[in-house]
């Protein structure tokens, strides 16, 4: 049973002759492992690079977006602003014809 065990895990010869510890087979599984490992770590690097690119195209949209948005607060307080100048100027004129209308009566 021992020896049995020992065969398994002992060393074996390749197809040069070559004296190896571990079965070709597994040396083989070994290698594509190994290989998909670096395609895999290449690809998480590939999905690195464009998501950060995708978070810096996303930032500069919420930039553009907030100054719209700034714009946009701005033109309507300037339109709130223009709006009761123009209702203080309705009232100053009403204020100054009343006298004169009043005075036009008698």
């Amino acid at each position: 049973m021992a020896k049995d065990i020992l065969g398994e895990a002992g060393p074996h010869f390749d197809e040069l002759n070559k004296l190896r510890v571990l079965n070709p087979e597994v040396t083989q599984q070994i290698i594509e492992l190994k290989e998909e490992c670096k395609d895999f770590v290449d690809k998480i690097g590939q999905f690195h690079k464009i998501i950060g690119g995708l978070i810096e195209l996303v930032d500069q949209l919420a930039k553009a977006a907030e100054n719209e948005r700034m714009k946009a607060i701005g033109a309507q307080n300037l339109l709130k602003s223009t709006a009761k100048q123009r209702e203080k100027k309705k009232k100053k004129n009403k204020h100054r014809e009343k006298p004169n209308s009043s005075n036009s009566r008698h």
